[in-house]
């Protein structure tokens, strides 16, 4: 995934920029970096490793070797970024978040203009935000550029550029898959993924943008260069998985929605007799606790925490790269409260469950240190399709996934032709996937909240949620 932040000021930003990049670091953790503009030193750029140190260890010295009233930054989960780039349009900084999957035919396209080549990295890969310049720099403007690139990226850009005049460009992808938010002081403009970061810092919402829409800030404005178009697909998963709890999008507050997603999965359970023996709910943390909390507040059930993550000197546990050290790594950090997990009957819920490596350690430790029975319920539908538009998973197929998995097991290719059916849990292929899912992890009962479940937590029109994930459908 990845997250952007950036400021226009009439005051040297460093610092404001520092922690805004710095509250976006839940978004990713391979590579951060910032880029500055100062009227007598120009466009300047520092980009470090942060997969093995966070973000705000990595820059802590970046106020001894950069200066600027205009100042970008980014927490990136692929790669190097923000990119410096010299073109016919001037010279400028570009960070990019988003996936650009048709980048082979781009790259090739590219190249066969006189004059443009790529630095090529290991394995003759090309930087993705360098493309998405390659492609901006086609046209005769920024807005022009920008919407070129958008129109023919297969997947999500969304576009923050610095000039060398100071200005900062912010395009928010054509389809709003995910936010841009703007914000104001008595100093200048700031932009940003998460609206949080820059209210902590002590800016005002001034507003975010729609689909597609383009604008300009300075230290005293803010100018749409382009208007926002009507469609919009802004992904669910936001809300049920990474957005982070005090977030708002599209004017839903994430811990809200959670509340209310895990009321819902209650309730269903109530409705169809599920009144399982359940001595405590928890959640799975951290973004499956407020799940769980909503279910344990409509059951009456009693909220605990049964085992704790231990996280001071920890990194996420998806850092590494193999899902083997991934999950030692999860399970070490997980340290048991046995008086409540040593003969209890426990219902936990996750915020999804995608391939079931690390939550198959997790029952493991939970039966491991006493558990008598543990039933699981995920805030979102069975995952069925890896994300095409966001870069926030490591799948690199979509039989990475647990439940296409178990489809095949069952019935082999001709399965997944029914895959709309495995999704419903009323229906005979359904209750097989999810029994199956149930013998493989040792729960005592499973649920996946329906896709009309999460919709109606998060409040937005079906038509403008990207629900791609969980049903294949664009």
């Amino acid at each position: 995934m990845g997250g952007f932040f950036g400021i226009a000021s009439k005051q040297d930003c460093m610092v404001d920029v520092f922690f805004g990049v710095d509250y976006h670091s839940h978004l990713g953790t391979r590579r951060g970096g910032m880029a500055a503009y100062d009227k007598e030193i120009g466009l300047q750029r520092r980009i470090h490793n942060i997969e093995n140190s966070p973000f705000r260890t990595k820059f802590e010295h970046i106020f001894d070797e950069m200066k600027g009233t205009s100042v970008i930054g980014c927490i990136s989960d692929s790669d190097p970024q923000p990119m410096l780039i010299r073109s016919k349009l001037g010279t400028y900084a570009i960070t990019t978040v988003g996936i650009i999957n048709n980048y082979k035919a781009l790259i090739e396209e590219c190249l066969a203009h006189n004059g443009v080549y790529f630095d090529a990295m290991t394995g003759g890969k090309v930087n993705s935000t360098e493309l998405a310049a390659a492609l901006i720099n086609q046209k005769d403007s920024f807005v022009e550029g920008i919407q070129y690139a958008q129109s023919v990226i297969e997947g999500t850009a969304n576009i923050l550029l610095l000039t060398d005049d100071g200005k900062l460009i912010a395009a928010r992808d054509r389809l709003g898959r995910i936010p841009v938010q703007i914000g104001r002081n008595e100093d200048g403009y700031c932009v940003s993924f998460e609206e949080f970061a820059f209210t902590k810092l002590g800016y005002e919402k001034v507003k975010e943008l729609g689909p597609g829409e383009i604008v300009e800030l300075t230290s005293e404005s803010m100018t749409q260069l382009a208007a926002p178009g009507e469609e919009m697909r802004v992904c669910a998963f936001l809300w049920s998985y990474y957005g982070y709890p005090t977030s708002t999008y599209e004017g839903v507050n994430v811990e809200a929605m959670r509340y209310r997603n895990g009321a819902a999965i209650a309730e269903r359970d109530m409705a169809q007799g599920r009144s399982m023996e359940i001595d405590y709910v928890g959640g799975v943390p951290d973004s499956g606790t407020p799940h769980a909390i909503g279910y344990a507040n409509r059951t009456g059930k009693p909220f605990a925490r049964a085992f704790i993550k231990y996280t001071p000197t920890w990194a996420r546990s998806f850092t590494p790269a193999k899902q083997a050290d991934r999950n030692k790594i999860a399970k070490m950090k997980q340290i048991p409260v046995h008086e409540l997990i040593t003969g209890k009957n426990l219902l936990f819920v996750d915020d999804s469950i995608v391939r079931g490596t690390q939550l198959r350690e997790t029952v493991e430790f939970l039966y491991e240190n006493g558990a008598k029975s543990v039933h699981m319920r995920s805030a979102c539908p069975p995952i069925m399709y890896g994300c095409k538009y966001l870069n926030f998973s490591r799948s690199t197929s979509d039989m990475d996934l647990i439940s296409r998995r178990v489809i095949v097991e069952l019935e082999g290719e001709e399965g997944l032709k029914h895959i709309d059916e495995y999704a419903d849990g009323n229906t005979e292929r359904g209750k097989a996937m999810r029994k199956n899912i149930c013998e493989k992890f040792k729960f005592a009962s499973l649920g996946f909240q329906t896709l009309d479940g999460v919709i109606n937590s998060i409040g937005i029109d079906k038509c403008k949620l990207c629900t791609y994930c969980w049903t294949g459908k664009e």
